[in-house]
């Protein structure tokens, strides 16, 4: 069996031909910069149930924001709160780096964190949206905030005093169509590479690019400590974390 710095190593040397690289990330890559991995963003509610005594996944549903918004907000705030003052790490910010080297890098996220793009990735898809972004549903206007400390829960439109919510997709939504038309669009233009990062790729659109890209004989690559819904199926396993494995891989292709 390789070791870690020998199969980054190979990576390394195939990667300096490559063209195009998709990496999908989830709460894993972020986990490193101090955030709690999930369950509802989590750790948080791990294993129990929420203190009005329902599943978090009801309490941060679709249906809950529209009938109960008060209820939803106080997880939402209380997630935001959890991960307030963490920031990216090395880890993103080596993809992002990425992006000057390879003809195209795409960044396909689960997280909603924003730290991809606070890292400088330009090209990035974040298919669940951006707890920072906030959006009225009755009237459409829109409102950035870094955070939630000075915010009243739940805010309130200062367009038309209507209850907002953050651009999220919560249990029970459909995923943004105009992010999945785009992620079509690229995966029709193809990868060189695709790596799972962080992620237990338990979604059916975050597990087949992996499956896809077997088909077409391009690398796949999974880091992640533990076996996951891909592990049997990628070339490359690296199971460590994302700073460790990216940080030995740029470091072989840039020496090349």
């Amino acid at each position: 069996m390789k070791t870690i710095d020998e199969k980054t190593a190979w990576l390394g040397e195939q990667l300096r031909t490559a063209r195009r690289i998709l990496f999908i990330t989830g709460a894993g890559i972020s986990a490193e910069s101090g955030l709690p991995t999930y369950r509802g963003i989590g750790g948080l509610y791990n294993d129990k149930l929420t203190k009005d005594n329902i599943p978090i996944e009801e309490a941060l549903s679709g249906y809950m924001m529209q009938t109960r918004p008060e209820l939803t907000w106080s997880y939402i705030s209380e997630i935001e709160k959890a991960c307030r003052g963490a920031k990216f790490n090395r880890a993103h910010s080596i993809i992002a780096e990425m992006e000057n080297y390879f003809h195209g890098v795409c960044v396909l996220t689960q997280n909603i964190d924003g730290f991809h793009r606070d890292a400088g990735s330009e090209n990035v898809i974040d298919i669940h949206g951006d707890i920072h972004n906030l959006f009225c549903p009755s009237c459409g206007y829109k409102e950035i905030h870094s955070d939630y400390s000075k915010l009243q829960i739940p805010p309130v439109c200062s367009n038309c005093s209507s209850t907002m919510r953050p651009d999220v997709i919560l249990f029970g939504e459909y995923l943004d169509s105009k992010k999945l038309e785009k992620f079509e669009m690229e995966m029709r233009e193809g990868f060189d590479a695709v790596f799972s990062i962080g992620t237990t790729s338990v979604f059916p659109y975050i597990s087949r690019p992996i499956y896809e890209a077997n088909m077409r004989k391009a690398i796949t690559v999974e880091i992640n400590p533990s076996d996951t819904e891909v592990t049997d199926s990628v070339m490359i396993k690296i199971p460590t974390g994302a700073i460790e494995a990216l940080s030995k891989i740029w470091d072989h292709i840039r020496q090349g």
